[in-house]
């Protein structure tokens, strides 16, 4: 984990992909690159793993879509269910792009993707982001739209610990900001 990248904003993720898409004077729209980012934030998983994601690993379930990767980080394996919004996200991207069910979704690197995520936040002011954040977002948007159960992310990311997830997603600090902020009893 790089404790230098930061969790993005809604507000951020939403620029950074809507400027990638569009592009910006010198730089080229990119939407294979935005797209895979959508996905790591929408997903949870790492960059790593976007850039191994095939059209096939997303398998219909019943009446469920599900998705089991082994991490390429941790060696662990995670099924877990797509939420049918994405996966129709996922298979109109494919079908755009004629990519095949057994073709790479994304046939980029993963540096491919933090140089030109480098070149769109440096174009926006934005410093302490990389692949990571979209990552970083997702756990913490997951933490507080749903009671701020921590246990909760810990186990969608397959964390050793709460106390590694709240680390992972900078909750801490801003627990005890909190705290304090909220503990005035002058008289």
């Amino acid at each position: 984990m790089n404790k230098k990248t930061v969790a993005l904003t809604t507000e951020q993720y939403k620029e950074i992909v809507s400027t990638m898409q569009r592009g910006f004077t010198g730089c080229r729209p990119n939407k294979r690159i935005a797209t895979a980012l959508v996905l790591e934030g929408n997903l949870g998983l790492r960059i790593s793993d976007i850039v191994k994601l095939r059209p096939s690993d997303i398998v219909k379930d019943g009446d469920r879509y599900r998705l089991e990767v082994t991490e390429q980080k941790t060696g662990k394996s995670r099924v877990f269910t797509v939420p049918l919004v994405i996966q129709q996200y996922i298979e109109n991207y494919c079908l755009r792009n004629s990519i095949g069910k057994k073709d790479l979704i994304f046939p980029i690197s993963e540096r491919m993707v933090q140089k030109q995520l480098k070149i769109v936040c440096d174009y926006l002011g934005y410093e302490g982001i990389s692949t990571h954040s979209f990552r970083k977002w997702y756990a913490t948007e997951i933490y507080r739209s749903n009671g701020y159960d921590i246990t909760l992310v810990q186990r969608l990311l397959q964390h050793s610990s709460a106390a590694v997830t709240q680390r992972y997603i900078g909750i801490e600090p801003q627990r005890i900001e909190s705290a304090i902020e909220n503990h005035a009893y002058l008289l």
